[in-house]
């Protein structure tokens, strides 16, 4: 099926007499006639429900759709896109191990790499994605258990040779791991061109009416962790906590995802509620025609901001002159995302200024739902940094993220025209 019908008709799928939009299965436990029913489940011999703290019906339902979106062969839901990259990275890592990570990564996700989990003992080595490959080759270490990074950056707009970073991580051994969230998987597919695993924030445009916090992983099935049993050991050999199974002997394809699942949804429980499952379902049977009209104002916006005499620059891989349309092209050739960044020639400070004049966008830390919205990441999401750390991580102290909704792309050009006007 096409994308469109994805979105529409994949997951769930009711027989006769059920309901025909996905029920919401708002329940914490679920029933069984007999002991032995109950106990095949916790041996991992049946496939089933006991606890909504590990899974739901309804997560996993939407689950199988953002999986066929993705052409994976296993997925789930998580509590929050920063749930997602958390246990992407940590159901493969531990103390000891060591990430290579793009720069240019969401501040979050940057946070939880090189703090977080650097506190539980993984290290981290943040590189260049624009970086010449021989020094990304580099950054692996012997104890290199994965590669992570975007799509397309947030807030930078860096598009990620994909195909380039997969061959390096699959040289060293090693799956990439990359956050598809704001291209989509109906922008862009990271498994086509050599990822191994997809993160999303679903929060983001696969809700897309700023409703409901959550995350995805997605697993493509195709790395082979059994060649490499002893730096994946928790797949490639019994894990004690769970009667001694072997996620890779047992679920094949779907090891990573079930381990993640059984494991560290067990032990940790950042699961997605039902009702935000219900809610990102409806959210993503439209998702094919609203990254259509994001991507279409999104263009006009950048194409008109490019020639304000007040802006300093603008980056949007749509635009001929972007030094990342090349690679939009190749691995985004249907439009990239809703997002744009740009500068004012008065600098940081007029940016700081041009936050309070606007009337249509709306000043929110979110970004990618159906009304526009605005930030200065300098002064609001990344206000920890300093200039340095700023320009490190891609973002311009004077970088404006201006996300274009589905209004009519003339209020919001007349929104910009008058916000600039102002300054």
């Amino acid at each position: 099926m096409k994308k469109e019908t994805i979105c529409v008709q994949a997951g769930w799928q009711p027989k006769k007499g059920e309901p025909r939009v996905l029920p919401i299965y708002q329940s914490t436990t679920f029933k069984y006639e007999t002991s032995d029913q109950m106990g095949e489940l916790f041996d991992l011999k049946e496939s089933g429900y006991f606890y909504t703290r590990l899974q739901n019906p309804t997560n996993d339902y939407v689950a199988a759709k953002i999986c066929e979106l993705e052409g994976g062969a296993a997925a789930m839901l998580t509590s929050s896109g920063q749930a997602a990259n958390y246990y992407a990275v940590f159901n493969i890592c531990e103390a000891g191990s060591h990430v290579v990570l793009s720069s240019t990564v969401y501040g979050g996700t940057f946070n939880l790499l090189t703090v977080t989990m650097k506190k539980m003992g993984i290290e981290c080595t943040v590189v260049n994605p624009d970086a010449p490959t021989e020094e990304l080759d580099a950054a692996f270490q012997e104890n290199t258990r994965c590669v992570l990074a975007e799509t397309l950056a947030n807030p930078a707009l860096v598009v990620l040779d994909i195909e380039k970073f997969a061959e390096l991580a699959h040289r060293h051994g090693v799956p990439l791991i990359v956050d598809n969230t704001f291209a989509t998987p109906i922008n862009c597919n990271p498994f086509q061109w050599g990822a191994d695993i997809v993160t999303h924030s679903t929060t983001k445009y696969m809700d897309g009416h700023a409703m409901t916090v959550g995350g995805a992983i997605v697993d493509s099935g195709n790395f082979d962790w059994t060649k490499y049993p002893d730096k994946y050991a928790g797949l490639c050999k019994p894990d004690e906590s769970y009667h001694g199974v072997v996620y890779t002997e047992k679920f094949q394809k779907a090891a990573y995802i079930t381990k993640a699942t059984v494991q560290l949804m067990r032990d940790l429980g950042s699961i997605q509620s039902p009702q935000n499952a219900f809610l990102l379902n409806v959210g993503l049977e439209t998702l094919p025609l609203r990254m259509e009209r994001h991507c279409a104002n999104a263009q006009k916006a950048a194409e008109y901001l490019e020639t304000h005499s007040k802006v300093a620059w603008v980056n949007y891989p749509g635009l001929q002159g972007n030094k990342y349309h090349a690679l939009a092209e190749k691995y985004m050739p249907n439009g990239s995302c809703g997002v744009i960044s740009f500068g004012l020639k008065g600098g940081r400070k007029a940016a700081g200024e041009m936050m309070d004049k606007f009337k249509l966008a709306a000043i929110v830390t979110h970004v990618a739902d159906a009304r526009t919205c605005v930030l200065h990441p300098a002064s609001h999401t990344h206000r920890q940094m300093t200039d340095e750390q700023l320009l490190a991580a891609g973002v311009a102290p004077d970088l404006i993220r201006f996300s274009v909704g589905l209004e009519h792309i003339e209020d919001i050009i007349a929104d910009l025209d008058q916000a600039l006007s102002c300054i």
